[in-house]
């Protein structure tokens, strides 16, 4: 049943991300439509295995930036899915390019939010490319073999 491979788009610069990063990917883990071994994982395929959280001299290096970033977008390109981790307190550029690149391509686009944050505004564009947007705790049961159109229950700013 394992059938559908995702983009992870989500921040892991600061304790917040971090959190729902690893609340994400545990959830991502115990759903049985996902196929988290063929998803596209950011910090997993960074150019040359070189992570910037640990190297971070390498925001500096042309090579290492194109080549990640170009990776990333073959990475959007090549899965099925693209799933934002959004914090409404938070907004992330990179996610947002992410997003609207992943629109561009047609993709079907779940973002989830921490649970103690659903409700909270978001961002206009954010919500306008999203498909569904879902509560955390409701990750690991999302069936994506049958994905939906759902409308957010917060506010936009």
């Amino acid at each position: 049943m394992k059938t559908k491979t995702l983009y992870f788009g989500a921040g892991w610069f600061n304790d917040k991300q971090n959190k729902a990063y690893d609340q994400a990917m545990e959830a991502l883990k115990a759903n049985p439509t996902i196929d988290l071994e063929n998803s596209y994982i950011p910090l997993n395929n960074q150019y040359k295995g070189i992570r910037v959280d640990e190297h971070p001299e390498y925001l500096h290096d042309k090579e290492w930036s194109t080549a990640t970033y170009k990776s990333d977008l073959v990475g959007i390109r090549s899965t099925d899915f693209m799933l934002g981790v959004y914090l409404p307190d938070e907004e992330d550029v990179g996610l947002g390019m992410e997003l609207g690149y992943a629109e561009g391509q047609g993709k079907y686009i779940m973002l989830v939010i921490p649970d103690e944050d659903y409700g909270k505004p978001i961002n206009l564009m954010s919500w306008g490319v999203a498909d569904n947007i879902i509560k955390m705790s409701e990750l690991k049961d999302y069936n994506f073999n049958q994905p939906r159109f759902n409308f957010y229950d917060g506010a936009v700013y």
